[in-house]
């Protein structure tokens, strides 16, 4: 991936210039891991980030090595996950991707093989874990260059305040699609943009 040259395709868009001038957006290195990075999306669902944190450190202290392998959270009771402040339903979405990651080797699985997708549909198999989580674990856990969100409240807010969209139009995610094509093959990149230029404006 070379930065320089994506931000040179998407400066071509008039409207990517503008916010591209505006924000600075840090570099990540995606961590690769989806097994563990999907147990901490369920554990942050609807929660600060700050709760979220604690609530996944107490989650994590639960495993001799502070690490929750699939092995052993399968066998943690609900009553112990809800100790460190796990609620029910996450409790058993977190044992569910555990039964997935022991069937299908999340941690080690050859992602590179599989098409946005067909990722999509395969992870979306685990009981807890909904369209959006896939596509978040796409973009930040795997570094898919192309992944549009058009779910996402913060990436329609971001476009309707950037293309004067109204969000109860029937046809905005339509509309979205359409404003974003200009972005392939670097539709994650620009959304990094929306994401960090609505919470500066």
């Amino acid at each position: 991936m070379n930065p320089e040259l994506i931000l040179a395709h998407l400066k071509q868009e008039d409207k990517f210039r503008m916010i591209s001038a505006s924000v600075i957006v840090p570099d990540f290195t995606p961590s690769g891991n989806v097994y563990f990075d999907l147990l901490d999306s369920i554990v942050s669902q609807q929660l600060s980030v700050k709760a979220a944190a604690t609530i996944f450190s107490r989650f994590r202290a639960l495993f001799p090595d502070n690490y929750p392998h699939p092995e052993q959270l399968v066998e943690l009771s609900v009553e112990q996950l809800r100790g460190a402040g796990i609620s029910n339903q996450k409790a058993a979405y977190l044992k569910n991707v555990a039964l997935f990651s022991r069937q299908y080797d999340l941690e080690n699985h050859h992602w590179s093989a599989m098409s946005d997708e067909e990722i999509i549909a395969f992870l979306t198999g685990i009981k807890g874990v909904g369209k959006w989580t896939a596509q978040m674990t796409l973009m930040f856990t795997l570094g898919r260059l192309d992944v549009f969100p058009v779910d996402d409240l913060g990436i329609q807010v971001a476009m309707a305040r950037l293309f004067d969209l109204d969000m109860n139009d029937k046809k905005l995610k339509d509309k979205m699609i359409e404003h974003a094509e200009p972005w392939r093959p670097y539709r994650t990149i620009a959304c990094r943009y929306l994401w960090r230029w609505k919470d500066s404006v």
